[in-house]
């Protein structure tokens, strides 16, 4: 490495300059010097410590390590070739120590051609130094450079084997990292904490439960039981594999529980679906003086997306304001689908536009409120203005595009956006990406076609798509194609009951008696119940919950017999029961009575009878909206004035005036 490589024309004026120092500075006393001298290089006053310790740095050059590392934090990769230089004036740039110092400055730099040449002229390697340029590898994430390294070097040390380790599940290659964890297991190396933690997160990733039980007994030999870190990373790697009770038992034997436990706590019940826990937690977080942070704002908000309780979302939304987590585009996200499942679509558009700099993942979320809200015009002009300002989308992106044309019938834009990903983003559409389009070409009535991709795209199909299919063969009363795709489905997912439902209804459309029977039957055989329909909404920061011709509510007498004034009502205003949508043998009288206490029209009725006038009223249902519900609401939505949103397991739903925001398209 000639000289000239690492002499810029300013460390003339910077050697020169400490050339002539003052007498002073030359006969300074001994005994401290080296005391101050560090000191001054931890504070990053790298100059004035050359300059007042130069004697000394010449006579004992390895001093120069000192000088070296004070330049990393600074971020100064023209104060580090300058030191370079005088190392190599001084005569000590064959030195394997001052050699390794400025190998992890290069690497730490992020300068790996540097660091390799610099590695390729050193004359003297050691263990050190192979481990400095890995590290140095994976910085800029050249794995392969690393591992052919880690492949070449005649010995290693444990940081060796943990730097790969490491490396390799940072960037998410956790198979490949946790192969080489368990080499290093059998080599006899000892895991460090960060690797230890690394790995569990590996088994996170992964969903490998037995691994991070393993794992789990090398972190109590290695005794890191009660590190907080590692304990952590124990608690979220159990949670993420969907085994909470086991992440929480880690978390209580935790001697102190910090930040990291309770976000862990918490996210690890949000991720498993145990909304009300979280908001609990949450209140148990900050009575135990703990201030809530981005991640937790995160996890606390997606909570409140799932239980659709838009009052704690707005009080949790004033607590973001007041922490100054507003403009985390973490939390912006979060927020935009929060009121966007509350049913609030204007307010996820608000703190949409309030955002100052609208990047991928805000305009992913808007466009997926959008596609929720049935708006798929808004959400493709959206994308088209992410595309003027050079905002590149992602796979996210383009799954709530299709998703949004498919719930507004855009069949051909649905197209074009599938090749746009393809062809000039260099995406590849996953199973959820091919299950939007076929869920637009069902209900186009392009039933052929839909099953024909199902079968010819290059990833296999799952139970989710062949049952998008089924429900568009019951929206075209197509009994043959529905019966051959619903063997698909069982295939996969025998015990689905949405889908024995599904096919048994339409055979009774299609009058097909036996067929009916077949099912039900085969419904018992094999154990298999129908998901209840349930609905829920909030009132006063309270929900209430309620399932069809349920008793259990404490208003469910005057609920009764609101709903049997409010069906005259409806009648006089043209409503006409559905009773074909009853598959049971009963007489007209018992069908209305059933179609009337459907899970949504009680919600509505309680909804009606306790808010004020002209209050628009949110109901969440976890089954998909029938015919003869979406018609009876939209007449009660004129009759009573008010606006009546529904989210179903498939989108909202605003009815008001009459109408309904999806025109009848669901």
């Amino acid at each position: 490495m000639g000289r000239g490589r690492y002499c810029p024309s300013s460390y003339l004026r910077f050697y020169s300059s400490f050339r002539f120092l003052s007498t002073n500075a030359a006969s300074e006393s001994a005994p401290n010097f080296t005391l101050e001298f560090t000191d001054l290089c931890s504070k990053g006053l790298t100059k004035e410590a050359f300059d007042r310790f130069y004697p000394q740095i010449w006579a004992d050059p390895p001093l120069f390590s000192h000088l070296i590392q004070s330049c990393i934090p600074q971020n100064s990769p023209s104060l580090g070739k300058q030191l370079h230089s005088l190392v190599i004036t001084s005569g000590s740039s064959k030195d394997r120590f001052i050699s390794n110092h400025l190998l992890n400055m290069y690497s730490k730099f992020g300068n790996l051609q540097a660091a390799v040449s610099l590695y390729n002229v050193m004359v003297v390697k050691n263990v050190m130094s192979r481990n400095i340029l890995i590290n140095g590898h994976l910085l800029v994430g050249d794995l392969d450079g690393a591992k052919k390294l880690f492949d070449e070097m005649p010995e290693r040390n444990a940081a060796t084997w943990n730097a790969l380790v490491v490396g390799y599940i940072q960037f998410e290659f956790n198979e490949e990292g946790l192969s080489l964890f368990r080499e290093m297991h059998v080599s006899g190396f000892r895991p460090d904490d960060f690797t230890l933690s690394s790995v569990l997160r590996g088994c996170a990733g992964l969903k490998a439960l037995s691994v991070g039980r393993q794992v789990h007994c090398c972190v109590m030999k290695c005794g890191f039981g009660i590190h907080l870190v590692v304990g952590s990373s124990l608690a979220h790697m159990y949670m993420k594999c969907g085994s909470l009770e086991e992440g929480e038992a880690v978390i209580k034997s935790m001697p102190i529980r910090n930040m990291v436990a309770w976000n862990t706590l918490i996210a690890g019940n949000a991720q498993n679906g145990y909304g009300e826990s979280v908001l609990g937690l949450y209140s148990m977080m900050k009575m135990a003086g703990f201030r809530p942070d981005k991640i937790t704002f995160v996890s606390v908000l997606s909570s409140c997306s799932e239980l659709a309780t838009l009052g704690q979302g707005q009080q949790i939304h004033a607590e973001v304001i007041k922490t100054s987590a507003s403009s985390v585009i973490g939390v912006i996200s979060t927020l935009i689908s929060m009121y966007s499942r509350c049913g609030c679509l204007e307010d996820s558009i608000k703190v949409f536009m309030e955002c100052e700099v609208a990047d991928l993942v805000s305009c992913s979320s808007m466009i997926a409120a959008y596609g929720f809200h049935g708006r798929g015009v808004d959400a493709v002009e959206l994308f088209e203005h992410m595309e003027k300002e050079g905002l590149e989308p992602n796979d996210v992106t383009f799954l709530s595009l299709l998703y949004a044309c498919s719930h507004c019938g855009l069949k051909d834009k649905g197209l074009e956006f599938l090749n746009l990903m393809t062809e000039k983003y260099g995406i590849k559409p996953g199973v959820q990406h091919y299950t939007c389009i076929v869920d637009l070409l069902g209900r186009s009535g392009c039933l052929n076609e839909a099953e024909a991709m199902i079968r010819s795209m290059p990833v296999k199909g799952d139970a989710i798509i062949w049952k998008t299919l089924l429900s568009a063969c019951k929206i075209h009363k197509n009994a043959d194609m529905a019966r051959r795709v619903a063997e698909e489905v069982l295939k996969l997912d025998p015990q689905d009951s949405a889908s024995y439902v599904l096919l048994s209804n339409i055979h009774a459309s299609a009058k097909r008696w036996q067929e009916v029977s077949v099912v039900r039957k085969t419904m018992r055989d094999r154990r298999v119940k129908k998901e209840p329909g349930i609905s829920w909404l909030e009132i006063k920061n309270q929900v209430h919950q309620f399932c069809m011709s349920d008793k259990a509510h404490p208003q469910s007498e005057e609920i009764d017999l609101y709903l049997k004034e409010l069906t005259a009502e409806m009648k006089s205003h043209g409503y006409v029961p559905d009773t074909s949508l009853v598959l049971h043998d009963m007489d007209n009288e018992e069908k209305e009575y059933s179609l009337s206490h459907h899970s949504e029209k009680m919600a509505i009725a309680f909804a009606l009878m306790n808010t004020r006038a002209g209050a628009p009223i949110r109901v969440m249902k976890n089954l998909r909206i029938c015919s003869d519900c979406h018609v009876a609401i939209k007449i009660i939505s004129e009759i009573k004035n008010r606006e009546i949103i529904v989210r179903d397991a498939s989108r909202f739903h605003h009815f008001q005036n009459g109408k309904c925001s999806c025109r009848d398209y669901w």
